[in-house]
């Protein structure tokens, strides 16, 4: 009787590619995004994997029997991520402040709620969606939080489809598209990719954070300036009258 391996190493993107086939990983992206469990799960390089497994290259990086169909992966896995992140932020509109008020708690801690306030606040809700879907385990906790603080559903479920669309295709098609260079360095090459695509993404960001941060030293200077200028001014006023 043969044995079957049922050994999956969750973090390793090709192990689950190789594994759990196009619906198992559809339901990885649900679970990443609405199952706040999930957010270990490497979505980004298991996409491009997925993309790669749909293409011409899949017996040479994946092995025999790991050809996934790529218009399924392109319906399904939008498909997925919107329905799990509005899952994400329907729980956090009905349980999210009992969740987050857990101060001793190494999931659903307080600060994830803070941090993303501030997010909302200096982004806006469009940007703060849209990109939080290119950036690991902030996909995850940012639908929970965003429902926590009361984010409008409407406004929710517009900037998640986009989001949603925009991660997955992107991810898809550039696995698809560009499997054939990978295949003899996937193995090597993969993580600096991803770490390449998270730095680009979130780069907006860095840039906004920059900028706010230069504003603040100028107005601070600027105040300092005008403080002591501000002494003879009024002196003379006084005087004056």
């Amino acid at each position: 009787m043969e044995h079957i391996q049922l050994a999956v190493n969750v973090l390793d993107a090709k192990s689950l590619v190789a594994s759990v086939g196009a619906i198992g990983i559809l339901a990885i992206i649900f679970a990443e995004t609405g199952l706040l469990v999930g957010f270990f799960f490497p979505g980004d390089s298991m996409l491009i994997l997925a993309g790669v497994a749909a293409s011409s290259a899949a017996p040479a990086v994946l092995g025999d029997g790991a050809q996934m169909n790529i218009a399924l992966l392109l319906i399904g896995a939008p498909l997925c991520a919107i329905a799990g992140a509005q899952l994400g932020h329907l729980l956090g509109r009905k349980v999210g402040p009992k969740m987050f008020d857990k101060p001793n708690s190494k999931i659903f801690r307080p600060e994830y709620v803070e941090k993303a306030e501030e997010y909302f606040e200096k982004f806006g809700p469009a940007k703060a969606v849209v990109l939080a879907r290119f950036i690991p385990i902030v996909r995850t906790f940012l639908n929970p939080v965003a429902g926590t603080l009361q984010m409008p559903a409407r406004t929710f479920l517009l900037w998640n489809v986009v989001g949603g669309v925009l991660w997955t295709e992107s991810m898809l098609l550039i696995g698809y598209f560009t499997g054939a260079q990978l295949a003899p360095v996937i193995d090597k090459f993969l993580l600096p990719a991803m770490a390449l695509i998270i730095l680009v993404s979130i780069s907006p960001i860095i840039v906004e954070v920059v900028r706010e941060r230069k504003k603040k030293k100028a107005a601070a200077a600027l105040g300092a300036v005008e403080a002591p200028a501000a002494d003879p001014v009024a002196g003379g006023r006084h005087r004056k009258s």
